[in-house]
């Protein structure tokens, strides 16, 4: 039978990187794609998986970086389409620099979105597809010194179960892949090593790929992955926004991590 074709964002490194793992693991060959040159590295890893491995270095924060991964799925079916790509950025937001705040809507929202409306109108035409999100549990709780991160995130799962039911009765899934703190370079690269929650032990990248993998195969709305991720989700569903503001501030709040 022929390898099925999975396209993956964010996937130089983390769970990313874990999600094209997976999918290599069984049966799809794949396109990559990232930000960085790091995705010659990762590719290297997945092929010698067997997988088929076209890689795409492009800015996903813009129409032009998810127009140019676009352009390669050009004349092969996409089965399977996983949109992780994301940033995050700590500190409070009026210190923040706008435009890396800005850049964090543009990657977790703009471009995900965009990309999902061109393939996913493809996967409706042809009757069939996957389509999986990386939202977050931060989506759940507002964020305190992550307010603009957390507020895509937001954006996120809850779009994820919209255009779920838009499409329910065509062939196309979505599911929602909502993990917590995990441990990759995300901290470091949002500025959050001084944070509690950056020097906290984190949940394993391969894990949480893996329970997202299996949602997205199965055809699962959403999976929160972690024990204690499910806990803190179905107690932020009946906990006031103020307390949870507060709860976030011990661990988002810069020079946390020292106290």
């Amino acid at each position: 039978m022929a390898r099925q074709l999975a396209v993956v964002t964010g996937a130089s490194s983390g769970i990313g990187y874990h999600l094209a793992r997976q999918c290599a693991e069984n049966g799809f060959d794949l396109i990559i794609a990232a930000d960085e040159p790091e995705i010659e590295r990762a590719a290297a890893d997945l092929r010698a998986l067997g997988a088929d491995v076209v890689t795409v270095e492009a800015d996903l924060a813009t129409t032009e970086g998810v127009d140019k991964l676009y352009e390669v799925t050009a004349g092969r079916t996409v089965d399977a389409l996983l949109a992780n790509a994301g940033r995050g950025l700590g500190k409070g937001f009026l210190d923040q620099n706008f435009d890396a705040a800005r850049r964090v809507v543009d990657t977790n929202i703009t471009g995900t979105i965009y990309l999902i409306h061109r393939i996913g109108n493809d996967m409706r035409r042809r009757g069939e597809g996957k389509i999986l999100i990386t939202g977050s549990i931060a989506g759940w709780m507002p964020g305190s010194f992550q307010a603009v991160y957390n507020g895509t995130k937001a954006f996120l799962d809850n779009f994820a179960f919209g255009l779920r039911d838009e499409l329910k009765d065509t062939g196309v899934t979505v599911s929602c892949l909502m993990p917590g703190p995990t441990d990759t370079e995300f901290f470091r690269r949002a500025g959050m090593l001084d944070t509690s929650v950056g020097q906290q032990k984190k949940d394993d990248p391969a894990k949480v790929a893996e329970d997202g993998f299996k949602a997205m195969m199965s055809g699962t709305g959403d999976v929160v992955s972690g024990w204690k991720n499910k806990l803190q989700a179905t107690l932020a569903d009946i906990t006031s926004p103020e307390f949870l503001a507060g709860q976030h501030r011990k661990m988002a709040e810069p020079g946390s991590g020292d106290r």
